[in-house]
């Protein structure tokens, strides 16, 4: 691996593209994601995606992909032919690995057998299958557009066609939701034998219209129950937790998302979508952001002109943006890790690093250092500390 003059490693690289469409938008959802309904054109869009991929090549020449991440929105909407037609444009401009990790995320109530052999066919090796419960009242509260047969026939036509690797996303902490149903919903996942479960708390977030229409979650005490049962069974069936939300059976970790946790590279296409890029030579290191609304996205991209902004990170910016994502991590990070991918020193972190070991919220082992189990629970407060 290449190092710059200053220590720095060159990252792994990775490429999230978003596909923003949906069939309609989900209450909770505060992504950047907009309804079909005569607003979707495939084939405009994908040259647009061109376009914009045209204008990050630029900083990474010679670098290889090593994960693709199709998210949305609903990526499992686009035609096969469409995902096909992307991954090869992607392999004529990159050096797209043959092992490369290619996740998309799919919708059970977008599942046709004949779409997704497309997409196994184009090279998509890992699904991601939003569920969210199993509880047909629950997804009627949660707008989505299929039940709960649709789930599990979409597993199995998944399963069918050879994907090996799949994630099943689940709620918690949903309107009204008992402890009895939030382990329903696990104990169903897990009788699927996922390869991956993303499992993660219900929020209301500002600009959606459960903010708005707040539903009756459950209190906090109930919440913390759920969540620390359903943790107990997912451990004992051997999904080991590796990340907040993230658990995983052996050798199964999400690697596009493991990437960008440890701070590794990963180019953004497509409205709204998100980039960082370094340059070790340099020390320099870009955020991308691109424009939110498709049509406009696609306008630009017609007349040539600007997808979005590049804004290069502050060198006093660096440990916190590290940490935000790096002790989302169970195992933490090698203190050597964080000085090759942001060129300064480990002793940048203190006093605050100490004082959090004293504190008993954080552990330093052997030049490891990760959250305590109590600190993990308490992962904001800590970040915060370092916040410039």
């Amino acid at each position: 691996m290449d190092k710059g003059n200053n220590g720095m490693n060159v990252p792994p690289l990775g490429l999230y593209i978003h596909l923003p469409w949906c069939v309609r938008k989900c209450p909770y959802c505060d992504f950047n994601s907009h309804k079909a309904e005569g607003s979707f054109d495939e084939e405009a869009y994908v040259k647009a995606l061109f376009f914009d991929l045209d204008q990050e090549l630029t900083g990474v020449e010679g670098r290889a992909i090593e994960t693709v991440f199709f998210g949305g929105g609903t990526p499992s909407l686009f035609s096969g032919k469409a995902i096909d037609a992307i991954l090869s444009g992607v392999r004529s401009r990159l050096n797209l690995l043959k092992e490369a990790e290619i996740t998309l995320e799919a919708n059970p109530g977008t599942f046709e057998q004949e779409k997704f052999e497309a997409f196994r066919s184009a090279g998509v090796n890992r699904l991601s299958i939003g569920v969210q419960s199993f509880q047909p009242e629950q997804l009627k509260r949660l707008g989505r557009i299929h039940g709960q047969s649709e789930a599990l026939e979409a597993f199995r036509v998944a399963r069918s066609i050879g994907f090996e690797s799949i994630n099943l996303d689940l709620m918690f902490g949903l309107p009204e939701q008992t402890l009895e149903e939030a382990l329903m919903d696990v104990q169903t996942a897990l009788r699927l034998l996922p390869s991956h479960i993303s499992y993660y708390q219900l929020t209301l977030e500002p600009n959606t219209l459960f903010h708005k229409y707040p539903p009756r979650l459950p209190g906090d005490e109930k919440t913390w129950m759920i969540q620390e049962a359903a943790q107990d069974l997912l451990g004992e069936a051997g999904y080991s937790q590796y990340e907040v939300s993230a658990y995983a059976r052996p050798l199964k970790k999400c690697r596009h998302n493991q990437s960008i946790w440890e701070f590794g590279d990963y180019l953004g296409i497509g409205a709204g979508a998100h980039g960082k890029i370094s340059q070790p030579q340099e020390a320099i290191f870009t955020r991308t952001a691109k424009i939110k609304h498709p049509q406009h996205y696609i306008k630009a991209a017609e007349e040539r002109k600007s997808l979005g902004s590049r804004v290069k990170i502050d060198p006093k910016d660096l440990p916190f943006e590290f940490l935000m994502n790096a002790l989302r991590l169970r195992s933490g990070f090698q203190e050597s890790l964080f000085e090759q991918r942001t060129g300064l020193s480990i002793n940048m972190l203190e006093p605050l690093l100490s004082q959090s070991i004293e504190e008993g919220l954080m552990i330093r082992d052997q030049g490891r250092i990760h959250c305590s189990k109590t600190g993990f629970h308490f992962l904001d407060t800590i970040l915060q500390r370092f916040l410039p």
